[in-house]
């Protein structure tokens, strides 16, 4: 059963994650070289490196440019369905928030600066680089968490929501309508008296 279901997914032309190289490293500090730890969504900038690994004898012919992930990382997967990680790449939910926009790949790197969205919740993520060739298609790949995604990650706050001028307005509401029961109160009751005399 699992032949016929691996065979099924290769004839639809489906990438898996577990036959990209690891090829490519990639760092992710705070814009200013401190730690992305706590950074605010909305506001805070990240930096993020990459280049290809020292260590890995790959041939990067075909590479044509590098696309940047925000991804989950496990701690922030359990129990959230929406968030799963799956072999099959076009299935793969932990990945859904692009750093930046995709760049040309050369072998001694490049580095991008991103500001955290305002739609980024709260998690622990890490950056996922992928290797896209001529066709577009993922070849290989690069992340700042180890294969586990459980180190190196960073947490993101995300936006309350609450701003200054929310709050100035709810407050001038609630005057108004305090007021507006006063008066209402206080025509009622003049309304009143008119009437009995």
């Amino acid at each position: 059963m699992l032949v016929l279901l691996m065979l099924f997914i290769l004839a639809e032309g489906a990438t898996l994650f577990s036959e990209l190289s690891e090829s490519l490293a990639v760092y992710v500090t705070g814009a200013d070289n401190s730690s992305p730890n706590g950074t605010k969504a909305g506001t805070d900038e990240l930096f993020v490196t990459w280049a290809l690994n020292s260590t890995v004898q790959v041939d990067d012919s075909a590479y044509r440019s590098v696309e940047l992930k925000l991804c989950f990382g496990a701690p922030s997967q359990i129990d959230r369905r929406w968030r799963k990680t799956n072999d099959i790449l076009s299935k793969d939910k932990s990945c859904g928030f692009d750093v930046g926009s995709p760049q040309p790949y050369q072998r001694a790197g490049n580095s991008t600066v991103w500001i955290v969205g305002n739609d980024i919740p709260f998690a622990q993520y890490f950056v996922r680089a992928y290797v896209l060739d001529s066709a577009g298609e993922k070849v290989a790949y690069g992340q700042s968490s180890n294969a586990q995604r459980t180190s190196n990650l960073f947490i993101v706050q995300p936006i309350s929501g609450r701003r200054a001028s929310i709050d100035i307005a709810a407050a001038v509401f609630s005057a108004f309508s305090v007021l507006s029961l006063f008066g209402f109160l206080l025509y009622e009751k003049m309304s009143a008296k008119g009437s009995k005399a």
